[in-house]
């Protein structure tokens, strides 16, 4: 890439959805409604009836949340270059935010995505039987901290880093007693905060491999292109276009961590000064400004800050 300043694009991950998530987007670009109308046909269910009306339990449910974060994200995405007119030199979305990016990025079509994403939650949630496995966020240590607590009480179970989200906020995952033990061992040791999240599976360790195995099936046959754009990956915090290296990342992406910290760091030392996070909610926004204070960040989540970001 030049030296010359750089604008990049990030795509939120499950724990950004909500109900009524794009009711603002809908409401001022009706045009959005085709995706919408493309991916209900594709999953054989009403995706936007549950986003606008829930109940919130059925949204939270992995292979619904996915696929219609995604729509939400990749319509966002479309109106924001329809009224922009501008193009990022780069990338990059949080766990399943990496495939929206990869669609804006021409990687993947926006139909292939769909049955992709919703193939990739219901390979999660078949994998880890429901109550086995959990995730907590922990607050206030260092990464290696986490790491090693996480080695400490483990025993015959998992449990381990699962998003090195931003300094001081790591997410972990494994199996449940194993989770809960690492909460108490990490208050123990200084910890903020620490605590169980609402998810239904626990993404990025390995208890999700034999996920992964299961939809490599899917993924494999999907033709990848390579990128328009680059994407930087979660995996590594490589910044890629070939199809031949997004692809076998993208499946490590299941049960390794994501690491989104180191993420934004190389997103600046590629010359990136702002960040516009596109799709629901602000929580990449917050966690980009707690790991550079220094890149600005503008999100999208209602039509004041869509309009704010298009200048």
């Amino acid at each position: 890439m030049s030296q010359k300043s750089e604008l990049a694009v990030v795509f939120p991950g499950q724990g950004s959805q909500s109900l009524g998530m794009v009711n603002s987007l809908l409401e001022n670009h009706p045009e959005a409604n085709e995706l919408f109308a493309i991916a209900s046909g594709i999953l054989g269910y009403d995706l936007l009836e549950i986003i606008t009306s829930g109940p919130l339990e059925k949204l939270n449910q992995t292979e619904i949340t996915q696929p219609a974060l995604l729509v939400s994200a990749f319509a966002t995405w479309n109106v924001w270059k329809q009224m922009s007119g501008l193009s990022p030199a780069v990338l990059a979305g949080h766990s399943l935010g990496e495939y929206t990016a990869l669609v804006c990025a021409g990687v993947i079509s926006f139909e292939e995505s769909i049955a992709l994403v919703a193939e990739r939650g219901r390979c999660m949630q078949k994998a880890v039987p429901h109550d086995i496995g959990a995730m907590a966020a922990i607050l206030g240590l260092e990464d290696q901290q986490v790491i090693q607590v996480c080695h400490a009480v483990a025993g015959n179970e998992i449990v381990s880093a699962a998003n090195f989200n931003s300094p001081g906020q790591v997410v972990i995952a494994g199996h449940k007693a194993a989770v809960e033990r690492a909460i108490v061992a990490a208050k123990e040791i200084g910890a903020k905060r620490a605590m169980m999240l609402p998810v239904s599976v626990p993404s990025h360790c390995l208890l999700m491999k034999q996920a992964a195995d299961e939809f490599a099936g899917s993924l494999n046959k999907v033709t990848f292109k390579d990128a328009q754009i680059p994407v930087v990956q979660n995996v590594d915090a490589i910044a890629r276009t070939s199809a031949a290296e997004i692809k076998p990342a993208l499946l490590e992406q299941l049960y390794r961590p994501v690491l989104w910290s180191e993420s934004v760091v190389n997103l600046k030392k590629l010359n990136v000064i702002k960040i516009i996070e596109c799709g629901p909610g602000k929580v990449l926004s917050g966690l980009i400004k707690r790991i550079d204070k220094t890149i600005e960040t503008v999100s999208t989540h209602d039509e004041a800050a869509l309009l704010n970001a298009t200048g």
